[in-house]
């Protein structure tokens, strides 16, 4: 792969146009010299440094939150639910965040229910950060502060939402499926987090009807891909959203010829 390092190591000594840059890659994946997961990787280092924290952040209603005044009672079927790892802590509203909890941390008492509990004996300091920071300098302080996870404030102090290290390296990588995210067994199929799922852009309709309760049929496609095409009334590029019905889709990765990977979000 030494032309790939040639042609990256070049695009940081020379600044290179960027696309020019993204059009030699595509021409090499086109020659079958690299495959397409490295492609996709490597356009995703190319879209941390441009990519803000406010465009991929878990926005502010879609927090899960632990109040600082919680019980470990009330705790523990919180976590459980949600399967995450990381909580922010809070006061009385979201804009209070005085800390986070790591679910680990609560190994501790579990069987020892009479233990005085005080969640302010574990809970740690909470990275604050801009919706405007770019992904490249956020994974940089991740990596250094071990950190794992972020509250994001607007311009005026508030919360605006959380991102996680693993939110960063999905823009590299992809979605990361753990062992908590799938429900209904689904090649093509996965659920990330509440109500958000990961789709296979090959996923037939008849596949995604039997998921999702839906009913979209047409004689002119037979995938979620064709109908995406068919409502963006053209090929969709990576990060495009578009809502149809009760869905929110948002390309995750597209190229000049199809849609490999679809986030769905289901609507109140």
């Amino acid at each position: 792969m030494k032309f790939i390092k040639d042609v990256l190591r070049r695009y940081l000594e020379s600044n290179l146009n960027r696309k020019k840059i993204i059009a030699q890659l595509r021409r090499y994946h086109d020659r079958k010299y690299i495959s397409m997961e490295l492609l996709s990787m490597l356009l995703g280092v190319f879209k941390v440094q441009e990519t803000r924290v406010k465009d991929i952040m878990i926005p502010r209603t879609n927090m899960v939150i632990i109040k600082k005044n919680s019980s470990l009672s009330d705790i523990l079927p919180l976590i459980i639910d949600s399967s995450h790892s990381r909580f922010p802590v809070i006061l009385e509203n979201k804009d209070e965040v005085v800390g986070i909890l790591l679910a680990k941390d609560l190994l501790k008492y579990l069987g020892k229910e009479n233990t005085n509990f005080d969640i302010e004996e574990i809970i740690r300091p909470s990275v604050i950060i801009p919706e405007t920071k770019k992904l490249n300098v956020l994974l940089s302080e991740f990596k250094s502060g071990r950190n794992h996870l972020a509250v994001v404030v607007d311009e005026y102090g508030g919360v605006s939402g959380l991102i996680t290290i693993e939110d960063v390296l999905e823009q590299i990588v992809g979605d990361i499926i753990d062992e908590h995210d799938s429900i209904k067994t689904n090649s093509n199929i996965k659920k990330i987090k509440n109500t958000t799922y990961s789709i296979n852009g090959s996923t037939t309709l008849d596949e995604f009807n039997e998921f999702f309760d839906s009913n979209y049929k047409s004689s002119n496609f037979d995938t979620i891909s064709g109908l995406l095409i068919h409502k963006f009334k053209g090929l969709p590029k990576t990060h495009d959203v578009i809502a149809i019905d009760k869905f929110k889709f948002q390309i995750k990765i597209s190229d000049q010829r199809r849609i490999h990977s679809i986030q769905v979000e289901i609507k109140d």
